[in-house]
Order: structure tokens, then C-alpha cells, then sequence
């Protein structure tokens, strides 16, 4: 079991995995110190073929590679694709397309939420995968023909749960209840994301407008500067400090040196230097510019219980329907329509998820189907005035 090394060897190899409709991909990188992940092996396979290619290897351009998964006539099959998109999409500047993702796949195909490939590979086929190799660093080499072989599994039998999870959505009916997953997968946006958007993935509260005005900008200026460094956000600046530093305001030296979240001494550095000036030009943010905080909206009085209750609809439909419940439904989904009903605005109440769910959830909350307790099993039926669903 030989990795590719050289650029002859890549070409006939894509070449080769090219003739198939459908191929399997995998990748093994590292990114604990870095904000963009180094990408140390990729993995393929096809029925008959499989590749292990180095793209740390010298000689090695991944033209052809990057060439393969942009070619609209082949199926690219993975397991929780996100992260090996993101690094393609970063080294390649492109999406692959099509893309069918087995972890996705398998919540509709009622293997539960988020499965894992190991074991999904296991209720499939039956084979248990050996992962002790899982913890190994891929930038060393050589790597022992025991990793390669770790490695090379985790396409070879995705080879076999492809063709399960294709054939029962097909058998079902259901493969395009994958196809609004995949567009997700498969935008621009969902690995690119505006800078100016960073503060969106923080969890934290603020009470002004001026400390959400300091933890935008503060936020903004961090993503940009951990990906000009290539290195994790944390380590430009920690959301913790992000925070006390909108709470405090810093317009100083001193008053940054004072903070509890930041090391001792780095209110002198450089990179403190640029983030006063940001700091700074955020307070000084006229009153009509400052953005607005989000609303609290009020919810009506029974939001709660009928939330609570549209859960156990939720995961009673899923059980009926053999899918995951959040394939159905999202936590914000079901508050929603327990707050709004058929105004509510949201994932649930569209298409192919509204005939299966969104529309009994309509019905709980008014009221026309109720649920009981029977025989040990929760159950659905129709309250005295309303027709069967």
C-alpha cells in the first residue's frame, strides 16, 4: 500500500476514478494550531480503484484532484462533509458538486442523529473498523502501512454504505429530502462567511448598543486577523475578552492592561495597538449609527407548553417516519410554531417537512389532535369534533 508521490501517478489514478459515476473521499488533516486546516492526506475510492494520495509531497500538484471534483457528471460521497469541503474549497477554490453526504443521508434513513461513520459502517455491513489510529498525526512521515490502512477504510466501505443509504431513498422515496441539506453543503457562503458576520457565533449578551457596536467590530477585526495569520481565533484574542472589552470599553493602553482576560503585557504589542484603534472608532460611533439590539419578542401565553408538547410530536412523527427528529424539525422551528402557528416562517412548515410534520404540528396547536398515554407508547388521536389525519 503505496502513498502517491509523484504527479504521473496522480493523473493515472484520477483518471481511473474519473470512469466511475460516484466516488468515496475522505481527508486527514490537522488545524489545532492553525485557522485554516493543513491538509495531509486524501483518500478515495471507486469500485476497483483506490487512491492514497501526499499532498505534502514535493512534486505533487492537485490540479487533476481539484479537476475531478468539479466535474459535474461524478457523485462525491462523503461522511459529515463539512470540513472537507471547507479545505477544497480553500486549496482549490471551488465546491464539489454533486455531493452526497452518508452522515445526512442516514438521519433520513432512521440511523439516528449525527452518526458516526464507524458506526454506521458497522450497522451496515456489519465489519467493526479498527480506529486506533484515529489520534495520528498525518504530518509525520513515513506513514506505517497500519495508518494508511486506517485511512484507506474510511472510503473503501463508505463505498458500501453509499449504495445501502442510495438504494433505501430511493426504495422510500425520500432522496430529494436530501436535496435542501446538500444545497447548504454545497454554497460558497456556508465556507466563506463575511467577517463582518463573526460576531453571530458569539454567545454572549449585551445590553447596549454601544458594547454590540465595540463586539462587532472587535469580532470582525479578529477574523480577519486570524486568517491573515493563519491561526485559531483564540489565539488573536478569546471571546472572553472580547466581551469584557466591550463591557469596559478600553480606550487606552491602561485601561486594556487592566483587563482580567488578556496576558499580562500584551496591552504593548502591536496587535493591542490595532485593536484600540478599532475599539476607539466603535465608541466614537455617532448615537443613529450604532446598530440595534435584537428584540426581545414577548411570546404568547402558552408558547412554552405547546413547544414541549410539539416535541413529543416531533419525535413520535420521526419514530412513525424512521428519520431523525431535526431532520424533520429544528429546536427554533418548533418554538416558532408553537408561537406563530401557520405564520411562523421556517424550515418545518415547507415542502416535503410540512406534509410530514408541519402539518399535524398545526393541528396540535389548534387543538383539533391531542395526545395520550395507550398501552405504554405515547399516541396521537383526534379530539371529539375533528375528522381522523
Amino acid at each position: 500500500m503505496d502513498l502517491i508521490t509523484r504527479q504521473d501517478e496522480l493523473e493515472a489514478a484520477i483518471d481511473a476514478l474519473g470512469r466511475s459515476d460516484f466516488i468515496t473521499i475522505d481527508t486527514e488533516f490537522i488545524r489545532e494550531t492553525t485557522f485554516w486546516p493543513e491538509l495531509c492526506l486524501i483518500q478515495m475510492a471507486a469500485p476497483g480503484v483506490t487512491a492514497l494520495i501526499d499532498p505534502l509531497a514535493p512534486d505533487i500538484d492537485l490540479a487533476p484532484f481539484f479537476r475531478l471534483m468539479a466535474d459535474e457528471s461524478t457523485i462525491k460521497v462523503f461522511h459529515a462533509a463539512r470540513q472537507d469541503i471547507e479545505i477544497i474549497y480553500h486549496l482549490g477554490a471551488l465546491i464539489p458538486h454533486p455531493v452526497f453526504d452518508t452522515q445526512v443521508a442516514a438521519m433520513v434513513c432512521g440511523f439516528g442523529d449525527s452518526v458516526s461513520y464507524d458506526q454506521l459502517v458497522q450497522k451496515v455491513t456489519g465489519t467493526r473498523l479498527d480506529k486506533s489510529s484515529r489520534f495520528t498525526d498525518w504530518r509525520r512521515r513515513p506513514l506505517s502501512d497500519k495508518q494508511l490502512e486506517y485511512a484507506l477504510a474510511d472510503v473503501t466501505w463508505l463505498i458500501d454504505v453509499y449504495h445501502h443509504l442510495r438504494d433505501q431513498l430511493e426504495r422510500e422515496d425520500r432522496a430529494h429530502w436530501l436535496n435542501e441539506e446538500m444545497e447548504v453543503l454545497t454554497a460558497r457562503e456556508t465556507y466563506d462567511p463575511h467577517p463582518d458576520d463573526a460576531w453571530k457565533r458569539l454567545k454572549m449578551r449585551v445590553r447596549k448598543p454601544q458594547e454590540l457596536a465595540v463586539v462587532q467590530a472587535v469580532a470582525a477585526w479578529r477574523e480577519r486577523e486570524a486568517r491573515e495569520r493563519n491561526v485559531p481565533r483564540g489565539r488573536v484574542l478569546k471571546d472572553d475578552a472580547i466581551f469584557e472589552i466591550a463591557q469596559q470599553g478600553p480606550r487606552d493602553t491602561t485601561a486594556l492592561g487592566r483587563l482580567r482576560t488578556t496576558p499580562k503585557g500584551w496591552e504593548r504589542s502591536a496587535t493591542a495597538t490595532a485593536l484600540l484603534s478599532i475599539v476607539n472608532a466603535a465608541l466614537d460611533l455617532p448615537k443613529e449609527e450604532l446598530p440595534k439590539l435584537p428584540k426581545f419578542v414577548q411570546q404568547p401565553e402558552g408558547t412554552g407548553a405547546a413547544a414541549e408538547l410539539l416535541k413529543v410530536l416531533l419525535k413520535l412523527v420521526a419514530e412513525q417516519q424512521g428519520v431523525a427528529p431535526k431532520v424533520l424539525a429544528s429546536s427554533d422551528d418548533i418554538e416558532k410554531i408553537a408561537a406563530a402557528g401557520e405564520e411562523a416562517d421556517v424550515p418545518a412548515m415547507q415542502g416535503w417537512r410540512r406534509e410530514v410534520f408541519g402539518e399535524r404540528a398545526l393541528s396540535l396547536v389548534r387543538g383539533e389532535i391531542a395526545l395520550k398515554f395507550h398501552k405504554r407508547k405515547i399516541a396521537i388521536f383526534e379530539t371529539p369534533d375533528q375528522l381522523a389525519i
